[in-house]
């Protein structure tokens, strides 16, 4: 079995279902050990689990509101006692409240930065010592193409996402020093979650491949970002064509 992240640690936040779970699995099955962070879902964390370790693969579920300065910090002393440093970082954690341009208040927009974009900070902050003491990381930071398009949930999202892509670029550049850290983001539109499943305004008309996106086919592009270390400071749109780069 071809295993390329083996002795790798990843930490997944908001991997307790959707994106995140199917990002899991798929570094689990690189041979990394996955970190299932998760803010209340514990059930749901713990049966991904439980599931990784049924495959033969290795994970462990660990609770954080990766927004809050002082969890993070937890989270992080937690993962040292369980597993080491991380190595692979995933920045999947996020919320997208639909609002109508008219119904966006000043707490949604704040709620939005806080845990659409503050905690990728907060999480990386903390990763980079180690990181930079071995000479190996892997940022990735889950975007969306809202913020390439303005997209369909509202400008605090927007606002929020993209940030994360002027993030990406800041440390991308800042690390490619060191030359072995790479970070870049991912951007997809539309993949078939439950989150998506519960909007019905949503339809796969939008998308010129005429369907939603999978989860698989996201947690595809975050394999490759995790095991290519010439690939940094990229946004890889995951849109079936709604958004097309030059």
């Amino acid at each position: 079995m071809d295993t390329p992240l083996k002795d790798k640690i990843a930490l997944v936040t908001g991997a307790y279902k959707g994106l995140g779970k199917a990002i899991a699995f798929s570094l689990v099955k690189a041979g990394a050990t996955v970190i299932v962070n998760y803010n209340s879902s514990k059930t749901e964390a713990a049966a991904i689990v439980q599931q990784i370790e049924n495959t033969g693969g290795k994970a462990f579920a660990i609770q954080a509101d990766v927004s809050d300065e002082a969890a993070v910090k937890a989270l992080y002393e937690e993962i040292e006692k369980v597993a080491g440093g991380v190595d692979i970082l995933v920045n999947n954690a996020g919320i997208n409240p639909t609002k109508t341009l008219e119904t966006v208040t000043l707490n949604d927009f704040k709620q939005s930065l806080d845990i659409n974009l503050t905690s990728a900070f907060l999480t990386t902050q903390l990763a980079l010592p180690g990181m930079i003491e071995k000479n190996f990381g892997r940022i990735i930071n889950l975007t969306s193409v809202a913020a390439q398009l303005g997209g369909v949930i509202g400008p605090h999202y927007a606002a929020a996402k993209a940030g994360m892509i002027g993030l990406t670029h800041s440390y991308a550049s800042l690390l490619a020093k060191y030359g072995g850290i790479t970070a870049n983001a991912i951007a997809p539109a539309l993949i078939e979650t439950d989150m998506l499943k519960s909007n019905t305004n949503i339809k796969p008309t939008l998308i010129p491949l005429g369907r939603f996106g999978q989860p698989e086919e996201v947690a595809d592009v975050v394999l490759l970002l995790a095991t290519n270390g010439y690939i940094t400071g990229q946004t890889i749109s995951v849109n079936g064509g709604w958004y097309m780069t030059s």
